[in-house]
């Protein structure tokens, strides 16, 4: 094994950088620009650069890096191809990211993974779920991300559409449109964007009920704060909303079988007021063998794409 390796998470805004030493150790982190103009015609050439011109500052030669894990936001097949087309990257996909990205790079080994599920190898390398075999990671953000790690290895799935968690069907009868085209996905009632929708609609459902929110532009993180300080009707959709996921997360643990539950993303932040209700549905409906699987914060915040990238390259 060599002695360097490289981690990016490419995000629609910036991508993460992050120089490594194999075994694991965080050296340096940094951000790249993402340049989405021209469907991202410069994405990898930029990031190339990057990778390139700390090589140069550190005096790295290319004998001494191991490899570049590279996690994107949409699916990603064998390790290398980015098969369809990312929303929110300006159009940029549907190309070997490894092959390309490895031309720029002078050859150097590149493997290529899901944002979410190498957020999730990040937490079982480095993070919570540390010392774990298998486990699954969901993220709870503007969206509800998710990746599958099975006897250390990251389930990609045969369309790269493994731990795609927030799109499991939770309410066939919802009327709304979820983003990804469907009806009554996970994401739709989970996510931040989906607690302050369910919660608006609690609001205009129950006109007669006090509630803190009422007439404010409230945030994911303000239902949260009222129902930790008592707010009734934000309880409720506190409760309702755990009670999905938890649903969810049974649902998932009689497939994966996992050894914890992670659980990331800013809504994750909110503590205790999610994870005791959220626990509590979870063992209400999870099988027998599975019931007591803990469900756990991720720790490794913000960091956890760029380990996981590295935890491509470097292997068990």
């Amino acid at each position: 094994m060599k002695e360097y390796a490289f981690g990016i998470d490419l995000g629609g805004t910036t991508a993460k950088v992050g120089l490594f030493t194999t075994s694991g150790a965080l050296l340096e982190k940094w951000e790249v620009p993402t340049d989405t103009s021209n469907a991202g015609e410069h994405i990898l050439e930029n990031l190339a650069d990057a990778i390139h011109g700390k090589m140069t500052e550190k005096e790295i030669t290319a004998e001494q890096v191991e490899g570049v894990g590279i996690g994107v936001p949409g699916p990603v097949l064998n390790s290398s191809i980015v098969p369809i087309v990312c929303a929110n990257l300006g159009g940029w996909g549907e190309r070997n990211v490894s092959a390309q990205l490895s031309g720029l790079l002078d050859g150097l080994k590149v493997l290529v993974g899901n944002d979410a599920n190498v957020a999730a190898l990040g937490e079982i390398w480095m993070g919570t779920a540390k010392g774990c075999r298998s486990a699954v990671m969901v993220t709870l953000g503007t969206g509800v991300g998710g990746g599958v790690i099975v006897n250390g290895k990251v389930i990609d799935g045969a369309h790269g559409a493994g731990g795609e968690i927030g799109h499991i069907t939770v309410n066939p009868h919802e009327t709304a449109v979820c983003g990804c085209g469907k009806r009554g996905c996970l994401e739709q009632y989970s996510s931040a964007t989906g607690v302050v929708r369910c919660m608006k609609k609690l609001l205009d459902e129950n006109p007669e009920v006090e509630c803190v929110l009422r007439g404010t532009d409230f945030a994911a993180k303000d239902v949260f704060d009222a129902a930790r300080n008592g707010d009734a009707l934000a309880s409720r959709e506190v409760e309702d909303m755990s009670n999905t996921l938890g649903m969810a997360l049974a649902s998932i643990a009689s497939t994966t079988d996992p050894e914890m539950f992670l659980v990331g993303g800013g809504v994750a932040r909110a503590g205790d007021v999610l994870f005791d209700p959220l626990v509590k549905h979870f063992k209400e409906y999870a099988f027998r063998s599975c019931r007591e699987t803990p469900i756990k914060a991720a720790s490794l915040g913000n960091d956890a794409g760029i380990y996981g990238a590295v935890r491509l390259i470097v292997g068990e």
